[in-house]
């Protein structure tokens, strides 16, 4: 199974373990609370090796991006990035991706890791003569710097701080990097990719700088206070964006693969609904609870406990999608629990 080229810096901090998207990956250091509450009142950093990313590059690289990609990468300029989804001919979602635009025909594409082969292959198969498609995530580290300190701490080691949905290149080490203004926690951050060889160097002069090793337990608690989906759960290819509440990501003057899909929905209305809600006490919502309101009958997609907010969170779907002022019950241990219904994100940052 492939793990991340700094795997012994995190061995050597006595990170525990787990596959996540075919990949062996640090689920957690000290505890998932503890790197929980250090990206929320300062910093923390996480290998996100796993996630993928190739470079687009060449005479017809942004027209490839627009044809497969729902968002419009025109829309940005050289500079910044942008966040996007690949989507199959029913406007299903096969993956949400960021793109990192460096120039005008210089392209980072950033997919999950579960998908990174069948989005690789999918703009493959669209490249014209003109345009080079090449994977470099078995060449790269990628760190994600996460906190209201981060500015502080890749100020120190890098020299800049990229802002919000932003790219810069730069040097570090012997060797150079790239980085944007992204993340998946919802505070301030930078997303950093050097060469292999200078990962471990990274890692330590970050940690070095104030920011805790931090690993993919915490990540999922962070992304879900911000309400953010995960694809696998709350996204999948029989999901569309417009069910997923995601319609801002969609750009509809432009052709892309699924337009027309999500087109007839969008005159017609989506059969299902992403919702959000809350529970007290110690119900605690999982994925893969039963979810209910009035009529309307589904699933919950992501569900934990949040550490900030001191009770259950939940994302579900609920088909048809119900009144705004219909309550709702989540199935827990056996037992139908109240629950509050809210806006995204839980958590207002």
């Amino acid at each position: 199974m492939p793990e991340s080229p700094i795997h012994d810096v995190h061995s050597g901090l006595g990170a525990r373990f787990t596959d996540f998207g075919g990949w062996t990956m640090p689920v957690q250091y000290d505890s998932v609370l503890a790197e929980h509450a250090a990206v929320r009142s300062s910093a923390g950093v996480f290998d996100v090796s796993h996630l993928g990313r190739f470079a687009v590059t060449g005479n017809g690289a942004t027209a490839l991006i627009r044809e497969q990609l729902c968002n419009d990468i025109t829309r940005v300029d050289a500079g910044r990035a942008q966040y996007t989804m690949a989507l199959n001919e029913h406007g299903g979602i096969i993956d949400d991706i960021i793109v990192w635009r460096f120039g005008e025909e210089d392209f980072w594409v950033m997919p999950n890791g579960t998908n990174f082969d069948a989005i690789l292959d999918r703009f493959r198969d669209g490249a014209g003569p003109g345009v080079t498609v090449d994977p470099v995530r078995d060449a790269t580290v990628l760190l994600a710097v996460q906190g209201p300190g981060s500015p502080e701490v890749v100020e120190q080691v890098l020299g800049s701080m990229p802002r919000r949905f932003r790219v810069e290149s730069g040097g570090f080490g012997d060797g150079w990097y790239r980085s944007a203004g992204t993340g998946y926690t919802g505070e301030r951050g930078a997303e950093i990719a050097v060469p292999a060889a200078n990962g471990a160097e990274l890692f330590a002069a970050l940690v070095e700088a104030g920011a805790t090793p931090a690993a993919l337990g915490a990540r999922d608690t962070l992304r879900l206070e911000m309400g953010y989906p995960l694809w696998g759960q709350d996204l999948d290819e029989d999901t569309t964006p417009l069910e997923a509440g995601l319609g801002w990501v969609v750009a509809w003057d432009h052709e892309f693969t699924g337009r027309a899909a999500l087109v007839a929905q969008r005159e017609n209305g989506v059969p299902r609904a992403l919702i959000a809600f809350q529970t007290e006490g110690r119900a605690i919502p999982r994925h893969g609870h039963l979810l209910r309101s009035g009529p309307s009958v589904g699933v919950v997609t992501s569900g934990n406990f949040s550490p900030n907010l001191r009770r259950g969170i939940g994302m579900g779907y609920l088909e048809p999608p119900p009144d705004e002022g219909t309550a709702v019950q989540v199935e827990i241990r056996g037992r139908w629990v109240e629950a509050e219904r809210v806006d995204l994100p839980f958590l207002d940052r």
